[in-house]
Order: C-alpha cells, then sequence, then structure tokens
C-alpha cells in the first residue's frame, strides 16, 4: 500500500540499498545548494539509490496539510513557543532565535509567488498543525525549525524542483527531498543510509561518517522514552510526526558502526536509548506484539492488517542483530530475537515460489525485490539462518528466470467477443498474438501481476485451428515465448 518510504518511489533498476555491500552502489543524484544561492548537481557515491518517502498519492500537489485540529485551536507556533519560554523549556536565547526563524519565514513567504509560496506557506502550515496537536515539543524544536529555515533558503533562492528530489546544502550533509505541496522535508532513512555507506566504504571514509552522525543525532526527538528520528509531513493517510521501523533500525545500525569506527561509548550508548519505539506500540512506536515475538511496523501511524512490509522488518532486524552483537546487551538481543521469530514465520508467505512480495498479495518492484534480497543476504551472514539464505537464493534466482506463462483456455467459440484466459508466475509484460493461417488476426499486451487472468479478444473469422501465442517479460527483462494450437468450433 505504501510503495516505499516507503508509492516510497520507482528507484533505478540494478540499485541494492543492502547495506554492508558498497561495491553495488549506485550513486545517486543530489541538488546542493551553495551559500551563494548557487545550485550544483552532482552525484553523490553515498547516497545510494534506495527507497524513501515519496509524496503521498492522496495529497495532491499544493493540498491543503493543515489538520482540523490546526483551524481551531488556540495553540499556534507562537503562543507555544512563548509558553515553552515561560516555564523555563527552552532559553530566552532559543525562544527569539526560534520565533525570529519564523517570522522570517512568515515574512520571505509574502515576497513569493506561485509554487514557491505554497511550499513555504504548506511547511508553515504544517508546524501550526504540530503546534495545535500539542506536538511542538521542546525536543523536536530543532528539525523542526531547521525545515522552515532550509524550506525558506531553498524556495527563496534555490531552483525548481521535481517530485521526489533529493537536495542537500552547501556545509551539510543531511538528505533532504522535496515533497510537491509540503515543500523539502528530512530524509531520515536517507540520511542514516549514507552513514551505513561510508562505514562499509571504509576507514578513510569514518571521518565524514562521525561528522554526519554528529549531525543527526541533535535532530531526534524524545519519543516512548527515547530518542526518534521522526518525519514532519503527511504521509499515506500519517499526520506528522511519525517514524518508522526501517530508518530508526539504519539509525541503530549506523550509531552502532560509528561506535566501531570510533571506539566512543556515547554512541553504543545512544544506540540503546534509540531502541525504545521497538519496545513501544502504535502510535509512538512501532511494536506489535504477535503469537511468536513482535512485528516491527514500516509506520508508526500504520498498525492494520495489510501494511506487514517485509523490507524494513528485516532492516530493522539487522539494525537490532548489529546492536546487540557489538553490545552484548541483552535487551538489545530480546528486541531482535522477538523480531526474528515473527520474521522466520512470516518471511515464507512473501516468497510466490517466482518472485518476492512487498506486502502480502503485492508484488515487489525490481528495485524492491533486489532491496529484499540484499537484506536477505545480510540476514544470512549474520544469523546463519537456514531459511534467510535460501530464500535469498531463491530470489536471487528469480532475476534470471523469465516467466511461465500457461494457457487455460483449450477451446474456442466462433462468434462473440471471447475470454482467453491464462496463468502467469510474476508479474510481467504479458503479450498474445492469435494467428490464423500464418496471419496475425489479433494481438495486445498489458502488464499482470502472478496469478489468472484474461485477454478480451474479438469476434473470430471462422472455425479452424487457431496458434495463440503467449510471451511475458518479467521487471528483471527476462524474456519467454509459448504457443498453443487451439480448435474454435
Amino acid at each position: 500500500m505504501h510503495r516505499a518510504l516507503f508509492g516510497w518511489i520507482a528507484v533505478a533498476a540494478a540499485a541494492l540499498w543492502g547495506l554492508g555491500h558498497p561495491a553495488v552502489s549506485h550513486a545517486a543524484r543530489v541538488i546542493v545548494l551553495e551559500r551563494d544561492g548557487g545550485a550544483v548537481v552532482r552525484d553523490d557515491p553515498f547516497l545510494a539509490v534506495g527507497p524513501m518517502p515519496v509524496p503521498s498519492r492522496s495529497t495532491g500537489a499544493h493540498a491543503s496539510v493543515v489538520s482540523p485540529r490546526a483551524q481551531i485551536s488556540d495553540r499556534n507556533v507562537r503562543t507555544v513557543l512563548a509558553a515553552l519560554s515561560r516555564a523555563h523549556a527552552i532559553s530566552t536565547g532559543m525562544y527569539r532565535r526560534y520565533l525570529g526563524s519564523f517570522n522570517a519565514a512568515l515574512s520571505a513567504v509574502k515576497r513569493l509567488s506561485g509554487t514557491r509560496a505554497l511550499e513555504l506557506e504548506a511547511v508553515i502550515e504544517n508546524l501550526h498543525a504540530i503546534a495545535a496537536d500539542g506536538m511542538l515539543t521542546p525536543s523536536r524544536l530543532p528539525a523542526l525549525f531547521l525545515t522552515l529555515d532550509r524550506n525558506r533558503h531553498w524556495w527563496t533562492t534555490g531552483p525548481m524542483l521535481s517530485s521526489g528530489q533529493r537536495v542537500q546544502f552547501a556545509g551539510s550533509q543531511l538528505v533532504w527531498q522535496y515533497y510537491p505541496g509540503q515543500g523539502i522535508e528530512l530524509q531520515q532513512l536517507g540520511s542514516w543510509g549514507q552513514a551505513d555507506w561510508m562505514y562499509e566504504a571504509g576507514p578513510k571514509y569514518w571521518r565524514r561518517l562521525r561528522s554526519l552522525v554528529d549531525e543527526l543525532i541533535p535532530l531526534a526527538a524524545e519519543r516512548g522514552g527515547g530518542p526518534a528520528w521522526e518525519y514532519y509531513f503527511n504521509f499515506d493517510g500519517g499526520t506528522p510526526p511519525w517514524t518508522s521501523a526501517m530508518s530508526q533500525g539504519t539509525a541503530v545500525q549506523a550509531l552502532t558502526q560509528t561506535y566501531e569506527a570510533t571506539h566512543q561509548g556515547s554512541y553504543l550508548a545512544l544506540a540503546r536509548r534509540s531502541l525504545a519505539v521497538f519496545k513501544d506500540g502504535p502510535p509512538t512506536g512501532v511494536a506489535v506484539p504477535t503469537s511468536l515475538g513482535r512485528r516491527y511496523l514500516l509506520y508508526s501511524f500504520a498498525p492494520d492488517a495489510g501494511e506487514e512490509v517485509i523490507n524494513g522488518f528485516l532492516q530493522s532486524l539487522i539494525g537490532l542483530f548489529d546492536y546487540a552483537t557489538a553490545s552484548g546487551d541483552a535487551e538489545g538481543w530480546r528486541l531482535f530475537r522477538a523480531g526474528d521469530a515473527e520474521a522466520r514465520a512470516e518471511l515464507p508467505s512473501y516468497d510466490t515460489g517466482a518472485w518476492s512480495l512487498y506486502q502480502p498479495g503485492q508484488e515487489d518492484t525490481l528495485d524492491y525485490h533486489e532491496l529484499v534480497t540484499g537484506f536477505l543476504e545480510q540476514l544470512c551472514t549474520r544469523t546463519r539462518a537456514n531459511l534467510y539464505c535460501t530464500t535469498a537464493k531463491h530470489f536471487r534466482a528469480d532475476l534470471k528466470e523469465p516467466p511461465n506463462i500457461e494457457l487455460l483456455t483449450r477451446r474456442l467459440h466462433v462468434g462473440g467477443t471471447l475470454s482467453i484466459r491464462f496463468r502467469v508466475s510474476k508479474i510481467a509484460r504479458v503479450g498474445i498474438t492469435i494467428v490464423l493461417r500464418g496471419r496475425t488476426i489479433f494481438l495486445t499486451s498489458a502488464t499482470f501481476p502472478y496469478g489468472t487472468h484474461s485477454f478480451a479478444v474479438p469476434a473470430l473469422p471462422r472455425p479452424g485451428s487457431y496458434e495463440i501465442q503467449l510471451d511475458g517479460t518479467d521487471l528483471a527483462g527476462n524474456y519467454k515465448q509459448t504457443s498453443w494450437t487451439v480448435t474454435a468450433s
């Protein structure tokens, strides 16, 4: 349902976002806004192409993102900041800085027009909505006002962007992404994913790793008793702030790796505190108890059945495993084992025998098939669990196997439109060609998921023997054609 974070995107084929495999990294194209307002495009080898949230299908460009509560509550950005200052929850200096940032954004939006004004206004409205919902807490202020400042900077000086475009700012390694109608938003998974890649790329990149992680740490919010790197935009029915097992698991993994690179215990201690969302249920946390252990959700706002996205679940287990291994922490092992037991029970249902499923009943795109394969290979290496290893091998082999197509309709009748049924083993572009005495009388094609489907075919011209050709090309480009002779009467 939520394609990508995380609809998260169609990313470049053959790119494994699977952490721990820098050799297969594909650099992502990023627009960097320089300090003088100029923009340059560069390929970032550490920003591996991979799944990140894209604009919600349910949110049209420039749609209003103000929550109903924001329209009726007497809480707004100014009143909440003032209340926090009076309560000494923030210092006078912080109050003045954040209020100045807010006033600067309001002033800037009045000077803008068109898309630029709409995007900056949407970020301001999101901030008001968070304040109205009582969620503008002191720990969220750094990330929220950095988001506001970055949007003011971009929309007053930067170039126009295409939907889903990733951007960065000079002097910073943080990754941002453009969501039409909601401005540019901090991309937690992309930023923490960079850190993982820097660690795997080797010691010469570890100074950059530490710098990036140190930049991310202050942007955590207190959530469920520990730090969480949240998202502050509306996404497929979820309202901000929300978090994700995938991004949080990647953060735990990156913090652990930074500890291993620097031997600074503070990073491992922060990783331990970051386990809080894996203990609590939604909407605060991402843990859903099961009869075998617990499932970790891709989104904290989506606890319902049908939201069991396997790739995010597996990545959270990788982060928990790495932390538990490095720390020996009993709590870390408990959380990993609870998720591991559930993941092993669920995993066979995500293997159709010819392709992987993104969630129950929905096949992966090519990039997500490669993504989940990479995660399984990492879990295989770490745990030596036969199920992870064999499933990874199956999925890897699926990338080279063409789709199997079986014709189910074996008798035809002349007169009237026909329905010619077939079964395909995996998502593929399926074509049908009907030939009579060497002459093609009908052909068409369409994309179908795995299972049983049919083509509607116009009335046949006469009785006789027809050749029906079915061919299929899967997402990896594998092709196969089969033909049958069928009698029409």
